[in-house]
């Protein structure tokens, strides 16, 4: 492993995994106030501190605005650790502490964080596409000007990654209960407006997909969670490059 198996043990990604999502989105979105305060907005309940579209999109907002428009296609993986305003990341960073402890149990923490970021390109690739060229499908929420934040798209993976171990015989209680929370969030997401359903069903089916691969029935091996952390130093340069490119 060129050297990186010890420091990698030596990781607590049991109980880190969770944590490092969730610290992660933390600190873009108050790093996304704080790169233009002036225009935070406060648009009601859910426009509650608002970050600007501009730093959104400096950030990495993704969408088919920044990658269809725009070539901006590193988005998928950034858009996924930002956030519209306060409640959107409260309630997607509850989601993730529920779920994300639940899908390391059955996964391990390197598959689990495997498919959390994987499902959230899918969903982000969905969410292009969709609001690029089938923004005329009712409730779906995309359109060709729009940007698309949240790590909503991932929670969906981790219940897609949940009900396939279920349907494998694995905690099939979970299997079941993540269903059930995966159509619930659903229609939520088809009666409220503004919400982006496309990215929801990308992830779930990218979770879905690849707990296949992942296959919950065989233990975790080192480069799972070799290749997560290779994901994650991706991510960085990604945010990086948005950052530098800006959006001209």
């Amino acid at each position: 492993m060129w050297g990186f198996a010890g420091v990698l043990r030596k990781l607590d990604l049991e109980e880190g995994a969770t944590y490092l999502i969730v610290w992660g989105c933390v600190v873009l979105y108050v790093l996304s106030l704080a790169l233009a305060p002036a225009a935070i907005r406060f648009d009601g309940l859910f426009g509650l501190l608002s970050p600007g579209r501009e730093a959104l999109v400096r950030l990495g907002a993704s969408g088919a605005l920044p990658v269809v428009a725009a070539g901006r296609w590193w988005t998928v993986l950034t858009a996924g650790w930002l956030h519209g305003g306060l409640l959107h990341i409260l309630f997607n960073m509850m989601w993730v502490r529920q779920l994300g402890p639940a899908t390391t149990h059955l996964y391990g923490p390197g598959r689990m964080l495997l498919i959390y970021l994987i499902s959230s390109v899918f969903g982000f690739v969905a969410s292009s596409l969709g609001g690029a060229y089938f923004y005329w499908l009712p409730l779906m929420g995309g359109h060709p000007s729009a940007i698309s934040v949240g790590a909503s798209a991932a929670v969906f993976g981790l219940l897609g990654a949940m009900v396939y171990a279920g349907r494998r015989g694995v905690a099939g209680h979970l299997g079941r209960r993540a269903w059930g929370y995966a159509i619930a969030l659903f229609v939520f997401g088809l009666i409220m407006p503004g919400v982006d359903n496309w990215a929801h069903l990308g992830g779930f089916v990218g979770g879905f997909a690849l707990a296949r691969v992942l296959n919950p029935m065989v233990p975790e091996r080192l480069d799972h969670t070799v290749a997560a952390v290779a994901i994650l130093v991706a991510t960085l340069a990604a945010i990086g490059v948005s950052f530098v490119v800006g959006f001209g």
